[in-house]
């Protein structure tokens, strides 16, 4: 690694956060060096061809809609530095085993047209759904990728819901989304899809919160859709390391960081396992998870004895399996709606996604595991040759079992015979197989602990002000000068940026470019008050 005496900061990590932290810290004319232990950048999102040549895998992430409607990652306009979105013909799919598929088409109006056939009435309640996402839309956005408290866009919220129905947004935050899809629709269909989009984090479908985030994906479906980066997933990470080179951003790969640097109390720089220094002007920005920043790279250093009682108790999400597949033609849906589906959900039905929390929860092994599946040349035609398709499929899995050898093949059986009964014949169609247990993913991204996808469970105790641990919900740490730029920190996982932004923008903050020292000063003071040394 070439040696860096001194620059404004030090990026730790160049995922999706780290790179958009890179990206906004060069386009305020700070010197930035982005250090990242991988050979490539992207941290959760990357591709390969690691089933059979031709085929381009995704290793980790795949779609993209909070990308898409990410204000921070559209301002960035990647379009301009190689990316280009595509789309399958339909968002998504909730396959069932007796046949039936709920659709989310393209257009709310097709949507609606199909779930009203299924039971009167529930066209319109979809579109009521669809009316009150399109009225909070923006500064639901803006409230949910800004720091903590989000002040000015959830006065714009209050002002466009006025008293009553605020309460009534206040209600669905904390919904659990069984209930949600209960209390609107009389049918089956629009239950299976925001519950299945509820069930891409940890969060059970009883639990309070599962609404909000089942609501949040499926209207962001419904409006962005589920897009994809032409190419394979590492074309979006490319696009944003492009564009931080571009403004004079260095990237050094291959380069694990072994410390952060700490002199007179202040964060100074890092130091690199080869013995490299890298010292900062201005800032050290992490984009790993808290545990790590707090306990590795800080080691040695004195933190407050109630933040170490926090990290004892964070709460990582639950462990992934991932199976991708070369298969020689499309998948054999039963449904034929659901082959133009990008994404596809199955496995269970509306009583099923209760028991598999339950599985998961009490540590059991998911005999009919609920799996989401993507069909990536469905969505991405450069993904295979003509007439094949790139697919993909992973499950949640619990903690605290051992996931190799006989027990990792028979549940990778488990998923691929929850692929067959909805699509018969998927067996033959297999060419080869790559599968990644949580300890593969952890191997190929040293954030992804144990396989676990979200940097912290979703479930509301550590979230907003509790994320990663209680206090702030802010990058600022208790050390100045360091910021947490992971998805540990507010507002969680998800490929849109904020943490990254969010702690580019309090570095620059706390070095006078966006405020001044007032702001910084009363920061302090409440990690001070929080965070009692001891």
């Amino acid at each position: 690694m070439t040696s860096v005496d001194v620059v404004d900061a030090v990026v730790v990590g160049a995922g999706p956060n780290g790179l958009v932290a890179a990206n906004a810290l060069v386009d305020a004319g700070w010197d930035v060096v982005l250090v990242e232990a991988n050979d490539q950048v992207g941290g959760a999102v990357r591709s390969a061809q690691v089933t059979a040549p031709g085929f381009v895998n995704d290793l980790f992430s795949a779609f993209y809609p909070l990308a898409a409607a990410s204000p921070i990652m559209r301002d960035l306009h990647l379009e301009q530095h190689g990316l280009v979105w595509r789309k399958a013909p339909r968002v998504l799919a909730h396959a069932l085993d007796d046949g039936y598929a709920a659709l989310l088409h393209d257009r709310a109006e097709d949507t609606a047209a199909e779930f009203d056939n299924d039971a009167a009435g529930d066209g319109e309640a979809w579109l009521e759904l669809v009316s009150g996402w399109d009225r909070v839309r923006d500064p639901l956005l803006d409230a949910l990728f800004t720091p903590f408290p989000p002040v000015v866009s959830a006065a714009r919220m209050l002002r466009r819901l006025g008293a009553g129905d605020t309460l009534d947004f206040a209600r669905l935050a904390v919904l659990p989304v069984r209930r949600l899809g209960q209390e609107h629709f009389a049918g089956q269909g629009p239950g299976l899809l925001l519950t299945g989009n509820a069930m891409h984090s940890d969060v059970p479908p009883d639990s309070a919160g599962s609404g909000m985030l089942g609501w949040l994906l499926t209207m962001l479906g419904q409006d962005v859709g589920f897009p994809v980066p032409q190419g394979g997933a590492g074309e979006l990470a490319n696009a944003l390391r492009r564009r931080a080179e571009s403004k004079g951003a260095l990237i050094r790969t291959g380069t694990v960081v072994s410390a952060v640097i700490v002199d007179n109390g202040r964060a100074s720089g890092v130091r690199c396992a080869d013995g490299t220094v890298i010292r900062s002007r201005r800032g050290v920005l992490a984009d790993v998870p808290a545990p790590s920043l707090y306990r590795d790279l800080l080691a040695g250093h004195i933190l407050p004895s109630r933040l170490h009682r926090d990290l004892d108790r964070f709460q990582w999400d639950n462990p992934t399996i991932k199976v991708n597949w070369a298969l020689d033609r499309p998948v054999p849906w039963r449904h034929e709606g659901t082959r133009g589906a990008g994404t596809v959900h199955l496995g269970v039905d509306s009583d099923g996604f209760v028991d598999f929390a339950a599985d998961l929860s009490v540590g059991r092994t998911p005999q009919r595991p609920f799996v989401l599946f993507g069909q990536m040349t469905t969505s991405d035609p450069t993904r295979s040759p003509a007439g094949t398709e790139s697919a993909w499929a992973y499950t949640h899995v619990p903690h605290g079992i051992d996931w190799t050898g006989a027990r990792l093949a028979e549940h990778v059986s488990r998923i691929e015979g929850s692929v067959e009964r909805v699509a018969p014949g998927f067996q033959d169609t297999r060419l080869s197989r790559h599968v990644q247990s949580p300890a593969d993913l952890e191997r190929a991204d040293a954030n992804l602990v144990s396989g676990a996808v979200n940097a912290g469970t979703s479930s509301l105790h550590q979230q907003l002000i509790f994320r990663p641990t209680p206090g702030l919900g802010r990058p600022e740490t208790p050390v100045p000068g360091l910021y947490l730029a992971s998805a540990s920190a507010h507002p969680g996982g998800g490929v849109h940026g904020a943490p990254g932004w969010n702690a580019a923008r309090a570095a620059l903050r706390a070095n006078g470019r966006l405020t001044g020292g007032v702001r910084r000063a009363l920061t302090r003071t409440a990690w001070d008050r929080l965070l009692p040394r001891g």
